[in-house]
């Protein structure tokens, strides 16, 4: 009855892979059978599986499950971008993880694309002038997830962040498109300062484990920061920096280092 009506209900093809891989796993594992009916099969698209899974995620004695799931649902239904960016994220992690198999996994399973999701609905309420039950949003996401975006911030989509563990993106910061970092990134400020203090991340960089990237500073496109690197300076595009502090030590090695997540550094 379910993967009938979340089948029939929609034309999207990436919505339609979900349901058939649903299907199959639980063929594969019935005692998953709840869970994945619950959380993909009784929906009819993506929009409403991730409200469903927001609202489960972050409910707690402070805010209900309802009240949760009632402005998930308006936010994607009054920003449809929230939708689009949330595909691009999840070809984003099937294409670029190489843990991930299948698209439903990411959007049961995976931390990262999860807390991209919530911020997401808590940018939204920070844009819409509910900013304080945005800062819930923010605070219930570092309690579940242990990734800190402000709401605030302004995140691109094709967003891959792998494990996802003590993730902080600041209020001023800006991460563009296909965008992939690892676990452990800052992406902070330098000190007490206000106005304009986190850094400009530029389409299609990778930032490696443990990065800290410090400042109002940008990073170029195309461009990779080596795992544990403190950057503090602004990065050209297509290049590579490692180091504390972090030292331009060569090309970027590829043209979309994002995508292709080539981590090793090689001789110039």
């Amino acid at each position: 009855m379910f993967e009938t009506k979340a089948k029939l209900s929609t034309v999207d093809p990436v919505w339609r892979r979900v349901c058939e891989e649903a299907d199959e796993a639980i063929r594969s594992e019935p005692l998953l059978g709840g869970l994945i009916h619950s959380g993909l099969l009784h929906h009819s698209s993506l929009e409403r599986a991730l409200a469903y899974r927001f609202s489960l995620k972050l409910a707690s004695g402070e805010m209900s499950e309802q009240i949760l799931r009632e402005i998930a649902d308006e936010a994607y239904a009054s920003a449809p971008e929230i939708g689009a960016a949330a595909r691009s994220d999840l070809m984003a992690v099937y294409e670029r993880d190489p843990a991930c198999h299948r698209f439903l996994q990411p959007i049961l399973f995976f931390k990262g694309f999860q807390a991209v999701q919530a911020y997401r609905i808590g940018h939204w309420l920070w844009q819409t002038g509910r900013k304080d039950l945005a800062y819930f949003v923010q605070m219930r996401v570092s309690e579940v997830f242990g990734v800190d975006i402000h709401p605030a911030a302004r995140v691109g989509k094709g967003i891959m962040i792998d494990h996802a563990h003590s993730i902080v993106i600041g209020e001023t910061a800006v991460v563009g498109d296909n965008v992939s970092m690892l676990h452990s990134v800052t992406l902070g400020g330098t000190g007490k300062e206000d106005g304009d203090r986190h850094p400009k991340i530029e389409d299609g960089v990778l930032i490696g484990a443990g990065a800290k990237v410090l400042g109002n500073i940008t990073v170029g496109h195309c461009s990779r920061i080596a795992a544990g690197s403190v950057v503090l300076e602004d990065v050209p595009p297509n290049t590579t920096v490692a180091g504390v502090p972090s030292r331009v030590v060569g090309k970027a090695g590829c043209a979309q280092p994002a995508l292709t997540m080539d981590q090793i550094l090689k001789a110039e």
